[in-house]
Formats: structure tokens, sequence, C-alpha cells
């Protein structure tokens, strides 16, 4: 399916600032064409934010989320280390309460590390296990933890940085483990299949390699600069948001095995050698992060773009991207499907980057319930 879609690029979202590393031998200089899928983009429809409240506020850089079987939330604080649950109260418009569950002492906050992504275990009901992604002082690291337990590390070795370090951890369809990896600043790992740097992984919840992993070992993808969202379409399409250097953002079909082309490529190269991506945006408007998917609309919120990116991603087809909250609510770090199927994204006002420009509110960091709609 994916040779037919030719990639799409739209000034709507930005990327981080570049990090002083060698840059790509081949950038796109021109936006690649609207593509034109089956059904065509123009027939999808756009998709559009159909309401929005604030449901927590006082949060310090969330950074991912993940819900529990009882219908509660966990969340990560960055810098913090902390765990946080989020309870609802007994009436249809009471508020979150919001309780610390857990510190992870062993992470080591600095620059784009620290505490990062969380995921549920699929048989949480049975083993009350959850996983989390934080950077150590020696590097990133996927653990198993229980709340009120110690970490149980099950990968360790990941390349950790001032920034690069991906974070981002979610079960597949196949009950699969997927984490996102960042390259680090060192260019060079995104191309090398044995470093587990640049990389998206895949691994049991046991944290060994996933069988059936194109080149035996816990990779999935490889060629990847900094990947900061995973999430499935219905039909079980994998969708990544990944950050460029200086000219391109990226979303990104995820197919097994693929070579995204960092470092040799930023944008839509053209090269049957690299996968293009299925949009890419002017890192001056970008910095896409966490993504989920609603109802077949592709959710990606945006940091330095300051918005959410609604794609329309039905069964065979993809729809032109459309912003939403545009410097509404600021810096948006996640999005997570919730089990009432609205969407559920966390500001990131407190996380050292809001600077000029930046939309600020007293309350922030606030954790935002949208339904979106086309």
């Amino acid at each position: 399916m994916r040779r037919f879609w030719a990639p799409l690029a739209v000034a709507v979202c930005a990327s981080l600032v570049a990090c002083s590393q060698q840059g790509p031998s081949v950038v796109a200089t021109q936006p690649p064409p609207v593509p034109t899928p089956a059904p065509s983009a123009s027939a999808l429809g756009t998709p559009v934010v159909t309401a929005k409240d604030v449901i927590a506020k006082g949060l310090k850089a969330p950074w991912g989320i993940a819900f529990l079987p009882d219908g509660s939330a966990l969340v990560t604080e960055r810098d913090s280390k902390r765990v946080l649950k989020l309870t609802k109260g007994t009436g249809h418009d009471s508020p979150y309460a919001v309780s610390e569950v857990g510190v992870i002492q062993e992470a080591d906050p600095g620059g784009e590390g620290g505490l990062l992504g969380i995921a549920v275990s699929p048989d949480y009901a049975q083993d009350q296990t959850i996983f989390l992604y934080y950077t150590s002082s020696t590097d990133n690291r996927v653990v198993r933890w229980k709340i009120g337990g110690k970490p149980e590390p099950i990968l360790t070795g990941i390349p950790m940085a001032g920034n690069h370090d991906g974070g981002r951890l979610a079960f597949g369809p196949d009950k699969m483990l997927y984490v996102t990896t960042g390259d680090a600043a060192r260019s060079a790992n995104s191309q090398d299949k044995n470093s587990l740097g640049g990389k998206i992984l895949r691994m049991t919840p046991d944290g060994k390699p996933a069988p059936g992993n194109p080149f035996n070992n816990y990779a999935w993808t490889f060629g990847h600069r900094n990947v900061q969202g995973i999430s499935w379409d219905s039909s079980g399409r994998m969708w990544a948001s990944e950050f460029g250097q200086n000219t391109w953002d990226e979303i990104n079909l995820i197919e097994k095995g693929n070579n995204y082309g960092w470092p040799e490529v930023e944008g839509a190269a053209g090269d049957k050698r690299f996968t293009d991506p299925i949009a890419a945006f002017p890192t001056s408007e970008s910095s896409c992060s966490g993504t989920a998917v609603a109802g077949d609309i592709l959710a990606v919120a945006c940091l330095r773009g300051q918005r959410l990116i609604l794609v329309h991603v039905p069964p065979g087809g993809v729809s032109k991207p459309n912003a939403q909250l545009v410097k509404e609510f600021g810096r948006l770090r996640a999005a997570v499907l919730a089990p009432d199927k609205s969407l559920w994204v966390l500001t990131n006002n407190f996380d050292g980057r809001c600077n000029a420009g930046c939309t600020k509110h007293p309350d922030d960091d606030r954790i935002l319930r949208i339904t979106v709609g086309t």
C-alpha cells in the first residue's frame, strides 16, 4: 500500500533546534505533492476538534500517560521523577483527583532525559505490571514496575544524551511492547542495525526481542532521528511522529524492517532505499511528540508548533493534515486514547522550552480532554 502514497508536506507543525551533529546528505527542498490514496484525500473530510476541556492542572512537565483497567490514569513527570494517578470522582461532572503513587529514584533527569514513557500491561488485572522508560546515569532503559515496588530493568544500554532520547512506550495490537529511541545526538546509531539508538524496537513483556522481528534483534524499523509518538489505526497500521533537524519533521507510516533514512535523508528523498514520510512539516512550525488514534483520526501533539495535528486515516486512505488548538494551550507533549474514546493531551509549558511566543497559563501544566470528528 505504501508505494501508492506520495508524501505530503504541510506547513503546520515544528522541530527542536538542531543539535551539533552531521546533517543529512539529502534534504527535500520542495514540499512533496498531496497524496492520492483511495478514497481521495478530498473525500475524507477535514478532521477537527469538536469539544475540549481541562480536567487536571498544576502538573510539572508531564511526559507520558496510560490508563488502568478501572479507568484511572497514570502520568509520568519527566523532571520530578513522579508517577501520578488521576482518579475521577463519582459524579458526572466531578473533577479528577491527582495523587502521587511513586517516585522513580533511579531516573536521572537532564536535558530531554528523565522519567519518560509509560505503558500498562495488557494483562494488568492479573499481573499489576507497568512499564516505564527512563534515563539513568548511564543509559536509557525500559523497566517493569509495580506500584509500591522497585523498578526491574528488562532492557538496558539504550544510548542516552542531553537530547534525542526517544522514550515512548506502547503495546501494539500483537500485545508486544514497542519502544521508540533517539539517536542520542550520534547520527550513526540510526543506520546501525545492531545499535538500540535511532530505532523503533519491538520486544516481549519479558524484555526479549519479539518473535518475527526483521533483523533477529530488537529493531523493528531503523533510520530514525528521534521518534516520540507511536499509535495504531483501526486497520492495524502503525503511525509515528519524528523530529527532523533543520528542514522537515515527519509523520511516518511504520512498516516492518523499513529504513526511514536518517541521517542520509531528511524529509522525502524519493530514493527507493528509504521510506518517505506520509506528511512532512517545516521545522520552524513543528516539533511534534506523542500520537494517538481516535475513530480513525490520527492526532499528533506538537511542542514548538503549539498545536494538535489531525489526520483522517481510515483503512486505505489518508487526508490532508489539519492544525487545531494553535497556540491555544501552548506546547503539547502527548496524546492518548481514553476509555471513553476521547483524547487526553498533556501540555508541556514547564519543560524549560516555553520561551518567547509560547502560550503559558497560570494552571500549567494541564491535561486536556478533547473529542475529534470530521
